[in-house]
């Protein structure tokens, strides 16, 4: 028999987390505070688990929540958001995983939401589903003494001040701040109030116990809040007594570039230290090109991020701006979803609307995810074979409507 797939009930909750504990190898063992700390927020209704019909026992779980993303052109567009994706080892290669998206996606729907968003812990799994890798990431590490820096600055040479902090003053200040550089910055997502909590401390899961960080705001000259860097640090000396120790930037804010070359600064800055290491950041970040010595910046880690999934394509590319003027119509397939059609899109006006008329572009729902954002080009696609022009230059006009002048990016994981 298959397995029964559903929401949860309440009394099930032990095992469903029990099931995501196991699928991202963080413990077996599930305790009380971690029960109530996810009760504490649950919309049972969505949340999914298929249970073995022989044992009863949760074996594959899933778990969406509401969120918003921003587009080019800075609305916030209503979207699906998937997390705690897992299936037991002892039951991959059924069909849950299928079957649960089939789920939210009808969910999905009936909500009204536009798109779905996810962050793909392994790449092969969700373009099946739809999905398309939308924004990157790029983490640095600095070596601090070849910069070229003057490490005697640590203050912003514009006027402004950096000042530690405590996190009640970062749970005054974040807030606003992130909502600011959400508006700014397609990719980016809403931060719920217990996203501050668990990041300040003030609530924490038993696997994942909060360290306290240091905090740097930076303030214009006029006294405004602008940048925000949420830092750690390790504490290593060699055996001739010399420090070398690295900071791990947690996360780093800012809403002008003033603020962003400041906080950099700062943190190549601070005594004792001889590496940065960045966190996830933007591939076209300040960070590296922003030092003297760009080559002091080597790269740890590039990856994809946030995987995007048009659901309604009319609604979706109506929400956002074009950079430049133009008309295409997409031909878009999509076997598991809502979004197959023909569609034109108008870029001058921003409408977009199904035709019959013929098609310039022939590409699958997750390639139409991927150039969502801006961060992605249809040429490239075109020339991995993704994408199928079916008019001459029109991969070109898309990359020229797409294309955003800095790359998405997502801050967050969820």
């Amino acid at each position: 028999m298959s397995a029964d797939i559903r929401p949860i009930a309440e009394s099930e909750l032990p095992d469903w987390v029990r099931t995501v504990h196991t699928g991202f190898l963080v413990s077996p063992r599930v305790t009380e505070s971690d029960i109530a700390q996810r009760a504490k927020y649950c919309d049972f209704s969505r949340m999914q688990g298929a249970f073995d019909p022989d044992t009863g026992r949760c074996v594959a779980a899933l778990r969406s929540f509401p969120q918003e993303l921003t587009v080019p052109g800075g609305a916030a567009v209503r979207s699906t958001a998937v997390s705690n994706v897992a299936v037991l080892p002892t039951h991959r290669r059924q069909g849950l995983l299928t079957r649960m998206m089939a789920g939210e996606f009808a969910a999905a729907e009936a909500r009204g939401d536009a798109l779905m968003t996810l962050i793909a812990a392994e790449y092969p799994i969700y373009g099946r589903y739809g999905f398309g890798p939308a924004t990157s990431l790029v983490e640095w590490e600095i070596d601090v003494p070849r910069t070229g820096l003057d490490r005697r600055l640590s203050a912003p040479v514009d006027g402004g001040r950096i000042d530690l902090v405590d996190v009640e003053e970062v749970r005054r200040v974040g807030p606003g701040l992130h909502e600011r550089l959400r508006a700014l910055t397609p990719g980016a997502v809403n931060r719920d109030e217990r996203w501050w909590s668990l990041a300040t401390g003030l609530e924490e899961w038993s696997y994942r116990p909060y360290k306290d960080n240091f905090h740097a705001v930076y303030r214009t000259a006029e006294g405004e809040v602008a940048g925000l860097a949420v830092y750690s640090a390790d504490d290593h000396w060699t055996d001739a007594k010399l420090p070398e120790n690295t900071v791990q930037v947690k996360y780093l804010l800012a809403v002008t570039p003033q603020a962003e070359r400041a906080l950099w600064q700062f943190l190549c800055s601070i005594d004792w230290v001889t590496k940065v290491r960045t966190g996830y950041r933007a591939p076209d970040d300040l960070a590296p090109q922003l030092l003297p010595d760009p080559r002091a910046a080597r790269v740890l880690t590039t990856a994809d991020f946030l995987w995007v999934r048009v659901l309604d394509v009319v609604r979706a590319l109506g929400a956002r701006t074009y950079e430049v003027p133009g008309v295409l119509v997409l031909e878009v397939t999509d076997e598991t979803g809502p979004a197959a059609g023909r569609y034109r899109l108008d870029a001058g006006t921003g409408v977009c609307e199904r035709t019959e008329a013929a098609a310039d572009l022939r590409l699958d729902v997750a390639e139409l995810g991927s150039l969502y954002l801006g961060g992605t080009s249809a040429v490239r696609l075109a020339a991995l074979g993704r994408v199928t022009q079916q008019r001459p230059g029109a991969a070109a006009l898309a990359d020229a409507v797409f294309r955003t002048a800095r790359n998405p990016w997502c801050p967050d994981i969820f």
